[in-house]
């Protein structure tokens, strides 16, 4: 795909509104449009990642705790274990307190992540890392300049388990 190259003085008079808004739209459009050819949600990606990272450690309450102040579709995240437990993907202690991936979970999980992927390289294509790394940071200054969290998400597998709960952070795998 071709776009016309504008000069610096006209790209630094656009909106950022505008295009954090159409971006943002795209991107997650393109990522749930690739997700429910495998027929899953973003949450239920959010949940298959979370436990395949950790399994056996998540219970149902903590990792609805970590996922739902990210949810923007209303999910039942009882009804969503179910939905998995009920394919064959998602399996519980016999004590009800953790949850872990089956074989058909990780196959679905990876089938998923290819089809994800496929997305990314699409929205990455003609940018370099350089220049993709110079917008991630410009976004998350302005998120901070505006009150939000400007630090990156974290990437750590021990965050909100049994034991705890972690600060609002965007969740790992998105």
């Amino acid at each position: 795909m071709t776009t016309e190259e504008y000069t610096q003085q006209q790209l630094a008079a656009q909106p950022i509104g505008y295009w954090t808004r159409e971006a943002a739209h795209l991107v997650i459009g393109g990522l749930r449009t690739a997700l429910a050819e495998e027929h899953l949600t973003q949450p239920h990606w959010w949940t298959l990642n979370h436990i395949a990272r950790a399994p056996g450690t998540w219970t149902r309450e903590a990792l609805t705790a970590k996922l739902a102040p990210f949810d923007d579709q209303h999910t039942d995240f009882e009804a969503l274990y179910a939905d998995l437990t009920t394919r064959g993907w998602l399996t519980e202690t016999d004590d009800h307190l953790t949850l872990t991936l089956t074989e058909a979970g990780e196959a679905g999980r990876l089938r998923a992540h290819d089809r994800n992927a496929k997305v990314h390289t699409r929205m990455r294509e003609g940018i370099d890392d350089a220049t993709y790394a110079a917008t991630i940071d410009t976004l998350r200054r302005l998120v901070a300049n505006l009150g939000g969290n400007g630090d990156l998400p974290a990437k750590d597998t021990h965050l909100t388990r049994r034991s705890g709960t972690s600060g609002t952070r965007a969740p790992a795998a998105v």
